[in-house]
């Protein structure tokens, strides 16, 4: 151990990774605050109802967790308008709103609705993955990057014999090769590059606010 520590001390990847953690807490904090958020009052947005409904109704999620998705999405903000097009708290593509009955993106109940009808579909296309966290991971980066980059991730892992079925240093490790040119042209890549740090970052992110939120906000 000693001997690890010693020599990864000497990668940029330590230096990133201690800053990020260490060094950083406003960064950190932008990644868990809103404007809203209360530990005293056990509130993390103003539709915290809306979102509990649906994680119950919807996905049968913690509704912490949700809400974490909500916010990495549009910081809790129902304007957001992304550079690609997508809109409101779920921030959901045109084609998408119009195929989940979103007639205003930017209604708070209609994106959470919306946003939570497509992501209980990605846990549905996900059905195989038996482990829940492990679903529910494949399903938000699913959500984030598209389905079929996700599966193409899963068979690049496969075949390289790391397991399908596992985000954790698996499929995930995967998702960040498929930037690569050697990676993203293996046979069995059928929708090519991937921008792979987004979808990692995003998993991670949701998780480690989640992580947050269940230990100062209530269930």
């Amino acid at each position: 151990m000693n001997k690890w520590i010693t020599d990864v001390k000497k990668t940029t990847d330590y230096y990133v990774i201690y800053n990020k953690y260490f060094k950083n807490k406003r960064l950190y904090n932008r990644r868990v605050k809103s404007d809203f958020y209360s530990i005293n009052e056990g509130k993390i947005s103003q539709y915290d109802p809306l979102i509990k409904k649906y994680a119950d109704d919807t996905l049968h999620w913690d509704w912490r967790l949700l809400a974490s998705v909500v916010y990495q999405e549009s910081r809790f903000n129902p304007d957001e308008k992304s550079w690609v097009g997508a809109e409101g708290l779920m921030q959901i593509m045109p084609k998408t709103a119009g195929e989940l009955n979103i007639t205003n993106p930017h209604d708070p109940e209609q994106s959470i609705r919306g946003g939570a009808a497509y992501l209980a579909t990605m846990m549905a296309a996900h059905k195989d993955v038996k482990d829940s966290v492990q679903r529910i991971k494949l399903a938000v980066a699913s959500y984030n990057a598209g389905l079929y980059h996700i599966k193409d991730a899963q068979r690049l892992a496969k075949s390289l014999g790391d397991d399908p079925l596992i985000w954790d240093d698996n499929v995930e490790e995967s998702v960040l090769k498929l930037s690569s040119p050697k990676f993203y042209t293996n046979k069995v890549v059928k929708y090519g590059y991937l921008r792979g740090l987004e979808p990692y970052n995003y998993v991670n992110e949701i998780f480690e606010r989640y992580a947050h939120y269940q230990k100062f906000i209530e269930e």
